[in-house]
């Protein structure tokens, strides 16, 4: 069955809890939201990230609980900012790194995250996805959801006509989302000494395809 995505402005999104709450940028997924990154989310993430599970393959977002909420505060929320305000033309640059919470409907919790920003190590152009979910809610479609929901919002409304994405080969879970999405696999690649599947997802493709992946 398909699932439903679809954009609620900043100037009208409103909460999960129902109260006021303009200029919040949401996406809307069957089952999950993305919405983008808040100072309410710092014990989520970071109790997210010290699940080993998320260790393991996301060794970069492993910090103190202080580094943390510097993280948050000071380069995640505001580089949130200026995506927003250069959408549509969102440039080719390390200073432009989307990055969205993954929050389950039903309950309103934060269940992971979902980012997209450059993979310096992929031939341009080279903005890439990547997203991480909590061990306890893995197994239930939800990073499928949130990647094809931001997968569809980049290409429909921003100047995005190449998506990438990588995945350690062993990271079966992982290189299933991606397949699930519409990436196709054009082969591996090393990354600080590890084998990564590296995936591809140009617009032209994607619009012959969301009719039965979105």
């Amino acid at each position: 069955m398909k699932g439903m995505i679809s954009v609620m402005s900043k100037s009208t999104a409103t909460n999960l809890n129902n109260q006021d709450s303009q200029n919040v940028f949401t996406i809307e997924c069957k089952d999950v939201v993305l919405r983008e990154f808040q100072i309410e989310d710092l014990d989520a993430i970071y109790n997210i990230t010290l699940q080993p599970e998320i260790a393991e393959f996301l060794p970069d977002w492993i910090a103190t609980k202080e580094k943390r909420r510097e993280w948050l505060t000071k380069y995640e929320i505001e580089e949130n900012q200026r995506c927003f305000k250069a959408f549509p033309n969102l440039p080719n640059s390390n200073e432009y790194i989307l990055r969205l919470g993954i929050i389950l409907k039903e309950t309103n919790e934060f269940i992971g995250w979902i980012t997209s920003g450059l993979k310096e190590e992929l031939p341009p152009p080279n903005r890439e996805i990547g997203y991480a979910i909590s061990k306890d809610y893995t197994g239930n479609g939800y990073a499928t959801q949130a990647a094809k929901g931001l997968i569809k919002y980049l290409f429909e409304n921003t100047n995005i006509d190449v998506l990438n994405a990588t995945a350690l080969t062993y990271n079966t879970p992982s290189n299933k989302v991606l397949e699930k999405s519409g990436f196709n696999l054009l082969g591996t690649t090393k990354i600080e000494e590890h084998d990564y599947y590296y995936y591809k997802l140009c617009k032209d493709q994607w619009k012959s395809l969301k009719s039965t992946t979105i």
